[in-house]
């Protein structure tokens, strides 16, 4: 044996990306992992929910605001670190993308905070592990 631990499972989730007017709809997460730091609204999926019923449930329970979401742009695996680095949990996260159709910005469930920041904003925000970077390339589509 090796002494070391499998990864966790992973847990299924999603990532909204919600924009109007070029801005892009972020939250200031208010629980760990990462409180304080801004990123995408999103979370797991709860059971007989598709990913796109979890995306829209999501998006409204900690923003208040709802989208035109089209099919998931993508996924990504996040792995979520103890502070002795370990893998506490891991994230395979459906990124859906869409168009602001109503609700202004108000920050719900675990979200400490929630509104639209310009795309020119973000590089002075504390975010959460690449998710500027993810946010960019995105909107450049």
């Amino acid at each position: 044996m090796s002494g070391t631990l499998p990864p966790p499972p992973l847990v299924p989730g999603v990532s909204i990306l919600c924009h109007r007017n070029g801005d892009v709809l972020i939250i200031r997460r208010g629980k760990a992992p990462y409180a304080g730091c801004w990123s995408l609204p999103g979370g797991k999926l709860e059971a007989g929910e598709t990913p796109l019923q979890a995306a829209q449930r999501e998006l409204l329970e900690e923003t208040g605001v709802t989208a035109e979401l089209g099919e998931p742009t993508g996924t990504l695996t996040i792995d979520s670190r103890d502070e002795s680095g370990a893998i506490r949990a891991r994230f395979h996260l459906t990124i859906f993308m869409g168009a602001h159709v109503s609700g202004e910005p108000i920050a719900g469930d675990d979200a400490a905070e929630a509104c639209f920041k310009p795309l020119s904003a973000l590089g002075s925000l504390e975010m959460t592990p690449g998710t500027a970077e993810r946010i960019r390339k995105l909107m450049a589509c």
